[in-house]
């Protein structure tokens, strides 16, 4: 017999599922995709599509099972599409990020010699750059793009045998990101501001583009950029410019190194800030801000826009050094120019949950289409267990972890309730136990 908070769920996970049956072709589809939702819920250690199977209470069959995610013709971005469209949590900072799959063997789709961040090191893996939305009490996720290194989109052996379609090309991670932005406005979502590492920062193109729309930005960048001090003026002096450069103009000052303006700064301009990543304990460092114009942006006639250079400097005379570009007005305080910085801290916390929770990283297949389905579902998965936690529990927020525990307990308890062998088993086992001890 199922008690009425098992039934409640169930409900809310049927009418979250319901939302997406546009998305599939035939009521197979509706019933397979509730079968690796539940899969992915589940109590299995291992998110393998086996031992997902031998998890569920209704299962199918494994053939069934794996035609879903690897050969079924159902668009992964239309689910992509319509997860954007029901988030409820519509306005907040977008975090720009990639995340890495280790893998043992070279035929994976995507997989190849490249930094990864799971190892911190260059290893055999695959690359996948995300975009999520964090409201600032959780993290919703807003689309993933599997790096394709340009190995696999020009070699026709290797797109045959990933089933790599046509239409894709190669495009840097950064292109592939500015997707995920264009796409997460395109859906309605109220994007306060965007975050992302050196990877992002440095690229001018990527600074440009959210300028153009209009979003305020926290980029980390590298000590090796180079900087205007203010704005420099473009002055025109025919008698001494380069012919090159008589009617364009040129800035008034040198350019000067991210490392350089950093170590210029007086011990004045250093000040210690105190913040806090969601509920851990509060960290501590040296921050100096300072106006600056990007210099790798100045065209004839016209210069970036001035933004903030934050430096920052972990404490004692070693502490690491940690630079960014940030698009606040002039008037903007340290404190607020630090807590935008650092709400990044917030995409690790997400791939922890998905990985650790959901097995994200544990998908075994090798095609394209098998990447991105197992990549959409887990986040319709992972968006559910995240309107769970809205659901306070006697008036106390969940954690992620918390909400996913209680989803598997009642998994869990319906696998049982469909098997009376494992109950029957699991007595025998008790009883032994005690004898045991004994």
């Amino acid at each position: 017999m199922l008690d009425r908070s098992t039934w409640a769920l169930l409900r809310r996970l049927t009418g979250w599922l319901d939302q997406f049956k546009d998305c599939f072709g035939h009521r197979a589809q509706h019933v397979s995709l509730r079968q690796y939702v539940d899969g992915l819920l589940g109590d299995s250690a291992r998110k393998s599509m086996s031992a997902m199977l031998d998890r569920i209470s209704e299962p199918t069959s494994y053939q069934a099972f794996q035609h879903f995610i690897t050969h079924a013709p159902w668009d992964a971005e239309g689910v992509w599409r319509r997860l954007r469209a029901v988030v409820p949590e519509r306005t907040g900072i977008l975090i720009l990020d990639e995340t890495s799959f280790p893998k043992s063997g070279p035929h994976s789709v995507g997989v190849a010699r490249q930094y990864c961040g799971a190892l911190g090191k260059v290893a055999n893996c695959q690359v996948a750059v995300t975009a999520a939305l964090w409201t600032g009490q959780r993290a919703w996720p807003m689309g993933a793009a599997l790096y394709l290194p340009e190995g696999w989109t020009t070699d026709p052996a290797r797109c045959a045998a990933a089933r790599i379609p046509t239409t894709v090309r190669f495009q840097e991670k950064w292109r592939l990101a500015l997707t995920l932005v264009h796409r997460t406005q395109a859906a309605g979502v109220t994007v306060t501001a965007v975050v992302a590492d050196a990877e992002y920062g440095d690229n001018h193109t990527v600074r440009h583009t959210l300028d153009r729309l209009r979003l305020p930005y926290a980029l980390g960048i590298s000590p090796t950029l180079t900087m205007f001090r203010g704005t420099p003026t473009l002055r025109i002096d025919r008698r001494q410019a380069p012919p090159r450069t008589r009617r364009a103009g040129w800035p008034d000052q040198e350019a000067i190194s991210v490392r350089a303006l950093s170590d210029a700064l007086s011990a004045r301009a250093w000040k210690r800030v105190q913040w806090r990543n969601g509920t851990n304990p509060p960290w501590v460092a040296h921050f100096a801000a300072i106006r600056v114009t990007p210099a790798t942006e100045w065209r004839p006639r016209r210069l970036a826009p001035e933004v903030w250079l934050l430096c920052e400097r972990g404490l004692g005379p070693t502490g690491r050094r940690k630079h960014y570009l940030v698009s606040l007005p002039a008037s903007a305080p340290l404190t607020q120019i630090v807590r935008l910085a650092h709400h990044r801290w917030a995409i690790e916390q997400h791939y922890q949950d998905l990985k650790t929770e959901l097995g994200l990283d544990h998908f075994e297949g090798r095609s394209y289409p098998g990447w991105q389905h197992h990549i959409a579902i887990s986040a319709v998965a992972y968006a559910f267990v995240q309107s769970e936690r809205r659901r306070t529990h006697k008036g106390v927020p969940l954690t992620f972890p918390q909400a996913r525990a209680f989803v598997q307990e009642i998994f869990t308890g319906l696998l049982f309730a469909s098997r009376p062998r494992y109950m029957q088993w699991m007595k025998r086992a008790e009883q032994r136990f005690r004898q045991l001890r004994i």
